[in-house]
């Protein structure tokens, strides 16, 4: 039997809910669970204030409602997966290393921010910081998946280290931003400065973008690894092309600042 949480009071500040993960709530039943500490701001108050909780959570937690207010979903999950039938606030997904979470809506700000394992799947959009590292850490994103089927904003996979973020939609500034290892898809998209300070790593978009001039060109091919990747994401539900599978790619390298060994892929069949 799969848990269900759905929301009947709407939050009126940021519910900070780290509680509601597979690993937390294995085996535990309801009563318990709607005890749980959850915070509502500053205030310190019980789950089931907001939630009604039905089931028990045999590895497979359904939440529902409008969850925009309610951040840090599966934090630090390691294992199970948690389905989320509407939007999403920050920090879901921060720090785990397996499992899988499915939102159907949008994601706000930081989607699986330092995350080491597992996969995030977006059906919507989401916001800035998508597979970061926090502020004043050195260390993002270092393995898993994060499908991203809308747009995404601001410094997506920023500090990057490993694993694979893939966007369907467009991206905004700073895409790769510190990245040092890993690969990011953009199907749409991208803003300016990509790839900036990059030391190693991969990023795609299948539009022309702007390059910052420590990035220089390096010639125009068709990278075999690269249909793999694309093949995988299609396998996903993101929508990929025969011909961009099979297509040629202008390789630029960089960041010339820092070990010049980025690269930055731009479609070149237009």
């Amino acid at each position: 039997m799969s848990l269900r949480l759905s929301l009947h009071t709407k939050p009126e500040v940021p519910l900070e809910a780290d509680v509601i993960c597979p690993d937390k709530l294995n085996g535990v039943n309801e009563a318990a669970i709607a005890a749980l500490t959850v915070f509502h701001g500053n205030d310190q108050t019980a789950l089931g204030d907001f939630f009604t909780v039905k089931g028990q959570c045999d590895g497979e937690i359904h939440l529902e409602g409008d969850l925009a207010h309610v951040k840090h979903l599966g934090s630090e999950m390691t294992t199970g997966k948690m389905i989320v039938e509407g939007d999403v606030g920050q920090h879901l997904g921060a720090c785990m290393s397996g499992g899988e979470i499915i939102v159907e809506g949008n994601a706000h700000d930081w989607v699986a921010p330092e995350m080491r394992g597992g996969r995030v799947t977006i059906k919507g959009n989401a916001g800035h910081l998508v597979g970061s590292g926090y502020r004043g850490s050195p260390i993002g994103m270092q393995g898993g998946e994060i499908i991203v089927h809308g747009s995404v904003r601001n410094e997506t996979g920023h500090a990057m280290r490993g694993g694979l973020i893939a966007v369907g939609g467009n991206t905004g500034d700073f895409t790769g931003v510190n990245m040092l290892a890993g690969t990011i898809i953009v199907l749409g998209e991208m803003g300016i400065r990509n790839g900036a300070s990059m030391k190693r790593g991969t990023i795609l978009s299948m539009h022309d973008a702007p390059m910052i001039p420590t990035f220089s060109y390096a010639c125009t091919y068709n990278p075999t690894y690269l249909r793999l990747y694309l093949s995988y994401i299609r396998n996903l539900g993101l929508e990929v092309s025969d011909a961009q599978i099979n297509g040629n790619y202008k390789r630029w390298i960089g960041d010339a600042i820092e070990l010049n060994k980025g690269e930055i892929l731009l479609y070149a069949n237009q």
